[in-house]
């Protein structure tokens, strides 16, 4: 028998990326990631991606889909919806039926392609919240694709996340971190997909191939962290916390000592699911699904990044 590692604390998914995510009971995995995840952005005028490095004001925007969207095989009618909310706005309400509209010159990082435009009215709320034009555009699977990096992960896919379809945390590394910082912090400032528990701090950095339910993941690369976890995902106020801290202990100085230093900081792992591929009923993750570690590295030494 294969001794248990730990076990799924929580899952989130994002909806529209830099925005908030939501927590969730399970999520089916698709070729992309989760079912939902990023599978929205908001962009300017000239297509590119806005997210909360520029704007923190995304912090503020809560994104809501129906419960029943996170079961595996449930499809939206034509009054299904995503409601956006925001301090001092109206509600919002997307439907989730797919648009006919193409906004073409969409760009994500060095990704360059065509989305769904979500409309007017999608439009000019986004605009009023962040004082700036702005859209809502929704990922085309049916005509666009977007791979990862083959240089860490060849041959899979995501939407509009960072780089990888799954970035996983787990809660003692969280509880380290806020036992150094001055002011603790929630998972949130981190936006994991997986958040998981009853192991030790930092354990995940070392994680090659784990396995969640009957799901193979592969362990790719340490999640390079960004201005993002430096903002109070509740407020939107910027500080120079928890990055100034980390460079103390999670610092590529330090954790890689034999690649040349980048002055990045490192807290959790990207994966892929070996799953994605296949169209398997029963491909879902839930709350307090065990894990088991099925390969890892003896040092972060040998860690991608």
């Amino acid at each position: 028998m294969e001794e248990e590692s730990g076990r799924v604390k929580s899952i989130f998914v994002y909806p529209i990326k830099s925005c908030r995510g939501m927590a969730v009971a399970q999520a089916p995995i698709t070729s992309t990631g989760f079912r939902w995840d990023r599978q929205w952005m908001i962009v300017n005028a000239n297509g590119r991606m806005i997210t909360q490095r520029a704007e923190p004001k995304l912090a503020l925007i809560e994104v809501e889909l129906p419960t029943e969207a996170f079961s595996e095989s449930w499809e939206p009618s034509s009054d299904s919806y995503m409601v956006i909310r925001a301090p001092g706005m109206d509600t919002l309400k997307v439907s989730l039926s797919k648009p006919r509209d193409i906004v073409e010159h969409v760009s994500v990082w060095n990704w360059k392609g065509s989305a769904l435009d979500e409309g007017a009215t999608a439009a000019e709320w986004l605009s009023n919240h962040l004082g700036k034009v702005s859209r809502l555009v929704r990922f085309d699977p049916a005509s666009q694709t977007r791979a990862t990096d083959p240089d860490y992960a060849d041959g899979y896919k995501t939407m509009f996340s960072d780089q990888f379809p799954f970035m996983l945390i787990s809660q003692g590394s969280l509880d380290a971190m806020n036992k150094i910082l001055k002011e603790p912090i929630p998972i949130n400032r981190f936006r994991p997909n997986i958040l998981v528990e009853g192991c030790g701090p930092f354990s995940e950095d070392l994680w090659k191939e784990i396995r969640i339910n009957k799901l193979t993941f592969y362990g790719v690369k340490l999640c390079s962290r960004c201005k993002i976890p430096t903002i109070d995902q509740e407020s939107g106020i910027v500080s120079s916390e928890p990055t100034e801290t980390l460079q103390g202990f999670r610092s590529d100085k330090i954790l890689l000592p034999n690649k040349k230093p980048q002055g990045q900081v490192y807290v959790g792992q990207h994966l892929v699911c070996k799953e994605c591929f296949t169209n398997d009923s029963g491909n879902v993750i839930q709350v307090g699904d065990p894990l088991f570690v099925v390969h890892q590295l003896s040092s972060t030494a040998e860690a991608a990044a």
